[in-house]
């Protein structure tokens, strides 16, 4: 397929948003309002079976053991992170190109996060600079599954064994994705998720998991999100509350079914749009070598980004940018790298996330990459 990127593009009947997720919920509302009712029916508001169910589900679809549900994707890398017994002054190494949160979640543990730069193509944590930053105070590598692809575990698997650190997961954008024919947390502690409603399996709030494989882990994740409590009104450390609501649990089910489909929906759109955008100055996005991509977001890079930024919305298409500030030049963590970070610097002025959703229309994105070509 070939598009005139030059050509007048038609008027447009209605803007090509970020991302649809009234249109995920069509083919799961009648599921999603039969199991609700049954919850309310039943009363079990709070660990009901449709968390259990979901629970087993989710851990059987990534290839774990184990799945603790939890509210949110930061109580999820958190209590990830305690579990590990991280503790104040243990310092974690993080990418800098990746969301607030992975940062949030290391100090709420307790932690120091120490920023890394990433790769020049896929924008993932860069193996080499992650083992140049560790010193005798490093505990934790955290890297994160960007965008929809897994970082570099093989090497970052290496490197933790050759050094003793513990190795955690930040897999919130990466439902569904394989490295080499494996799932997220192969190898590691523990791999954390969210189910934040824009995620490829989205819940309709807030809501997250902890996979793992070691029934010692799970144990301590559950313990640590009931309060510290195992046994009732008997406290053995430190914990907060942090459950899986179990209305989430039951949207989330419903979708589980959905999602390998969903996912090949946007690997065809994300194909789609590397062939539009083929002859264009756009770069686009890089799968790195072994990955199974489920194309979370479809971030291209461009010259003038802010401008191209303004034209697109301007002109109805919901493009956005992930993430316009990295962590290091975040005012809350200011001082915490250790040495220049170009790549991601240089990536934080070029990134834009083009519309990327399950059900787009070939017509849609043509008219994205229309609008794109006139803005640039």
């Amino acid at each position: 397929m070939t598009t005139d990127l030059t050509a007048d593009a038609p008027s447009l009947v209605e803007p090509v948003p970020l991302t649809d997720l009234a249109l995920m919920h069509a083919p799961i509302a009648a599921e999603v309002e039969q199991g609700l009712a049954g919850v309310m029916a039943a009363g079990a508001f709070v660990g009901g079976p449709a968390v259990g169910r979901f629970e087993d589900a989710f851990a059987a679809y990534s290839g774990r053991a184990h799945c603790v549900g939890v509210a949110n994707g930061t109580d999820a890398l958190e209590m990830a992170l305690r579990a590990c017994d991280v503790t104040a002054g243990d310092e974690v190494i993080i990418p800098a190109n990746t969301f607030i949160a992975t940062a949030e979640a290391v100090v709420r543990a307790g932690g120091v996060p120490v920023p890394v730069d990433v790769t020049a193509g896929a924008l993932l944590i860069d193996p080499e600079r992650a083992a140049a930053a560790i010193t005798p105070r490093t505990r934790v590598l955290l890297p994160v599954h960007l965008f929809g692809q897994q970082a570099p575990m093989a090497p970052l698997r290496d490197l933790a064994a050759e050094r003793g650190l513990v190795l955690i997961e930040d897999a919130a954008q990466a439902q569904g994705s394989t490295q080499n024919g494996q799932g997220i947390g192969t190898g590691a502690v523990a791999a954390a998720t969210s189910f934040y409603p824009g995620k490829n399996l989205g819940a309709y709030g807030d809501a997250g998991a902890v996979v793992c494989d070691d029934p010692a882990v799970a144990a301590r994740l559950r313990r640590i999100g009931n309060h510290g409590c195992e046994r009732k009104y008997v406290h053995s450390e430190f914990g907060f509350t942090s459950r899986l609501d179990t209305f989430q649990a039951v949207v989330l089910e419903a979708k589980l079914r959905h999602l390998d489909g969903w996912n090949a929906q946007r690997a065809r759109a994300a194909a789609l749009y590397d062939e539009l955008l083929a002859d264009s100055e756009v770069a686009v996005p890089v799968t790195a070598p072994g990955n199974r991509h489920v194309w979370h977001l479809y971030v291209v890079r461009v010259r003038r980004r802010e401008s191209v930024l303004r034209a697109l919305n301007a002109a109805g298409i919901g493009a956005a940018v992930h993430y316009p500030i990295p962590v290091h030049r975040q005012p809350a963590f200011a001082g915490t790298a250790r040495s220049p970070l170009p790549v991601t610097e240089r990536a934080s002025e070029e990134i834009l996330s083009l519309p990327m959703f399950p059900g787009i229309t070939p017509d849609q994105q043509e008219r994205v990459v229309r609008s794109l070509a006139r803005a640039l």
